[in-house]
């Protein structure tokens, strides 16, 4: 096995660690890895811990919430532009994204300004990455402590544990954490 993990050219092959398990950090993993198929990558995805509920056939759970982000900007995608402009993350203290309905208009408002931004919903996006060949694995270990059961699991998924995902990609990791 090592002999063809050698012969791999490391230059056209891509690979992603998903921990996160929130709309915010779903998008990236999934346009990067889209990206990279199309640009004839070789992208191998492995979902471990709370990025396993990016890769679930339900994703109704994937929330946005600036509560302990203060780096994520959260702008009106409605209204006149001086609102728009507005970082209520910024103006706002962050006991106000603690209030009830606070994350589920968070996660409104993300996904409304992904939407304005020519981005597709996360479903079709997964499965985007799926036909241009993107491998993903979810992590078995994990999917076992965290209670899963496989049919969770959108199709064309496999399961590995870590040990086999590592020895089946790049030395060099490239890493969403």
């Amino acid at each position: 096995m090592n002999n063809i993990i050698e012969n791999r050219d490391v230059s056209s092959q891509f690979s992603l660690i998903q921990t996160k398990g929130t709309l915010d950090w779903a998008y990236p993993a999934f346009i990067l890895a889209s990206t990279a198929a199309v640009m004839d990558k070789e992208v191998e995805m492995f979902f471990t811990f709370y990025g396993l509920k990016t890769i679930l056939k339900n994703t109704q759970n994937l929330k946005v919430t600036p509560l302990g982000n203060p780096g994520m900007p959260i702008k009106s995608p409605i209204g006149p532009g001086w609102l728009k402009k507005i970082d209520w993350n910024q103006c706002l203290p962050g006991l106000v994204w603690t209030m009830p309905g606070a994350s589920m208009l968070a996660t409104w408002g993300f996904k409304k300004q992904m939407l304005m931004q020519g981005q597709v919903p996360i479903d079709e996006l997964r499965g985007l990455c799926l036909e241009l060949g993107v491998k993903m694995t979810a992590c078995q270990m994990t999917v076992d402590l965290m209670g899963y059961e496989q049919d969770q699991f959108i199709s064309g998924i496999g399961f590995a544990g870590a040990a086999s995902y590592f020895a089946q990609t790049p030395e060099n990791q490239s890493l969403l954490i």
